[in-house]
């Protein structure tokens, strides 16, 4: 994945008038890049211009090893994190009226290293107002073609004693979780939800249906199967899905390979019936949509996207959409109201 580079001016090819733009919004879900090797630079003032369509009234920050110490204990090292984010988020305060706001963040706290992760949790908490919970990478294939975690060594990390040491340590503390994994592992989703029945799990970008080296053009072949676990981690009742992330090139829809990126009625015709059937499974409260930029910036813009949001839950009621808009990411991550 080395080397992405977001092209302005390519996106610039597909202008829409923003849809519903008075509709409050909460993207839970959010990057800033600095000084990472293989994602292009993405700074708070990018993600303020590029939010500026809609109406977005806050954000949650999700870990992306920005920022971390540079020195000291190895473990509290990704404290530093949180630490960056606050100064972002005074940043962000200072910025005119109705500019949108960071409203927590989930770091995180390398729950494989067991019970010491307890130590790097309270560094957090002490660290940041901010700090609502952690995200642990656990992407593996066995596939050499598709990215794995480090710390990932087959289907099964979030089932490993070390990690489920680490993650007792989350559940004390009443913090929520972030799952990012591929479809083929939410079975380990399940488990862990079905282990630690009072902590929120929340499934990001749809549960990562696969889209590249051995799944490349297999959505057909591939759909049943994350129908049937998306399902299954809907069946308990403390997990909640994000609805978005599945834009990113490597999933395998080839958005960044057309002269011109998608309108947003493109983008609902060609992921309908994944959201349709998470918003099934999981219903309205248990679900919201998330933007994953600037990972999903390299397909389409903010404006085209949301607006595709929009048009996904044209359907529902006031209520329902009051949830996937806003509701259930304040209600989750524990935001306060604007």
């Amino acid at each position: 994945m080395a080397g992405l580079v977001l092209r302005g001016d390519w996106l610039a090819r597909t202008k829409e008038e923003i849809f519903e733009p008075e509709r409050p919004i909460v993207d839970p879900h959010f990057h800033i890049f600095v000084e990472n090797e293989v994602f292009p630079s993405y700074r708070l003032a990018d993600l303020q211009r590029d939010a500026s369509g809609h109406h977005i009234q806050q954000t949650v920050f999700m870990e992306c090893e920005e920022g971390y110490r540079k020195d000291g204990p190895e473990h509290l090292r990704p404290v530093g994190e949180s630490e960056w984010v606050c100064e972002l988020a005074r940043e962000a305060e200072r910025a005119p009226k109705g500019t949108l706001r960071i409203g927590g963040m989930i770091g995180d706290a390398q729950l494989y290293n067991g019970a010491l992760a307890g130590e790097t949790l309270d560094a957090h908490l002490e660290a940041s107002p901010l700090f609502r919970g952690v995200r642990e990478m656990g992407i593996w294939d066995a596939s050499a073609e598709i990215d794995c975690a480090a710390e990932a060594s087959d289907l099964n990390f979030y089932g490993e004693s070390r990690f489920r040491e680490g993650f007792a340590e989350v559940a004390k503390r009443g913090l929520c979780f972030d799952a990012h994994q591929y479809h083929t592992q939410l079975p380990s989703v399940v488990n862990l939800a079905r282990a630690f029945p009072e902590t929120s799990i929340i499934v990001d970008h749809l549960g990562s249906p696969l889209g590249a080296g051995p799944y490349a053009d297999k959505h057909d072949e591939i759909f049943p199967e994350w129908q049937k676990n998306v399902s299954a981690v809907a069946s308990c009742p403390n997990t909640f899905m994000k609805l978005g992330g599945i834009a990113m090139p490597w999933c395998g829809f080839g958005w960044e390979q057309r002269e011109r990126p998608p309108t947003s009625d493109e983008f609902v015709a060609t992921y309908a019936r994944y959201y349709d059937h998470a918003l099934q499974a999981f219903g309205p409260d248990r679900c919201m949509f998330e933007s994953n930029f600037p990972i999903d910036k390299l397909s389409l813009s903010y404006d085209v996207l949301w607006n595709a949001f929009k048009k996904i839950a044209a359907g529902y009621s006031e209520d329902e959409k009051e949830a996937l808009f806003r509701g259930t990411a304040i209600r989750v991550y524990r935001l306060d109201e604007v």
